[in-house]
């Protein structure tokens, strides 16, 4: 297939190489020339705005880091939209607010381009084992003809339900995940401060209720204080925005979610929005350590 693909940069970079590397033909557009050195070696496609990208694309994916970014990329000037053959499929891989993937779906398909919203969850490492964690919204017929793509990109792939639906799935996600990884961190924190083993607490839990992927991955990378970036602590602060704007539109309680996306506002705030957000350890030491 002739795919296309915009937004070149941590998840989004390996995700089209393996496209790429499936024998697909890709059609890129970029706003940094660096980004697309990677691609000289495949059968890659430059292009100077995302119209000629969908003018040549069966497919185009975007996957860059809100909202608005993905409506200039649609229906800005020399958008998609502009360029859209009959018969295009957007599929939006980014993390957005619901009611704007529904808008933007709404848009394009009065413009005769259907649109998917298949955020992921998996960060940088999904992105480069391709074993990505896709949650699609759209019709199921669009989704048949996009499975395949998102097959060499993730494990698991499902299709949740109409557009906005794959939203809704990765904010679940994101709530689960932030409290997680907030919850470790607490836990890590407290047995330091009790001046106990921490790794020993950690080897403990993973035997019992308390296990989770979170303690078992993140938490090691807590114990190596590896603090290296593949889900910045920024992205976290957007994704759990996104979930307290739904919590108010809705009128929804969300206790543990409200306490967690400030935690993350006060990460970034503290100048560590570029670390990982695992990096909340970070934070918790701080705070509760005496000056």
């Amino acid at each position: 297939m002739n795919v296309g693909f915009i937004g070149l940069g941590l998840m989004g970079r390996p995700m089209a190489l393996h496209l790429a590397k499936a024998g697909h033909s890709l059609h890129l557009w970029a706003r940094r020339p660096a980004s697309l050195e990677p691609f000289k070696a495949v059968d890659a496609h430059l292009h100077l705005s995302p119209a000629e990208v969908a003018r040549h694309a069966d497919v185009v994916f975007t996957m860059v880091a809100d909202a608005p970014d993905v409506e200039a990329l649609a229906f800005g000037e020399d958008g998609l939209a502009s360029g859209a053959r009959p018969g295009l499929i957007v599929v939006d891989m980014s993390t957005i607010n619901p009611n704007a993937a529904r808008q933007i779906g709404a848009e394009l398909a009065a413009k005769g381009v259907a649109f998917i919203d298949a955020p992921v969850s998996g960060g940088e490492t999904g992105a480069i084992n391709a074993s990505l964690t896709i949650m699609a919204g759209g019709k199921p017929e669009v989704f048949e003809q996009v499975k395949p793509l998102f097959e060499k990109l993730g494990k698991s792939v499902t299709l949740i339900g109409d557009v906005g639906a794959g939203q809704v799935a990765k904010a679940c996600n994101q709530i689960l995940t932030g409290v997680g990884v907030m919850a470790v961190a607490e836990a890590f924190n407290f047995a330091a401060k009790n001046d106990v083993d921490v790794s020993k607490v950690r080897e403990a839990l993973l035997g019992g209720f308390a296990y989770s992927r979170i303690l078992e991955n993140h938490g090691q990378r807590m114990l190596d204080r590896n603090f290296k970036p593949g889900f910045k602590a920024w992205m976290h602060q957007k994704d759990l925005r996104i979930v307290m704007e739904e919590a108010h539109r809705l009128g929804l309680m969300l206790p543990a979610s409200a306490a967690t996306a400030q935690l993350f506002n006060a990460m970034v705030g503290s100048g560590m929005g570029e670390d990982d957000s695992i990096a909340a350890l970070k934070l918790l030491e701080k705070i509760s350590t005496p000056e």
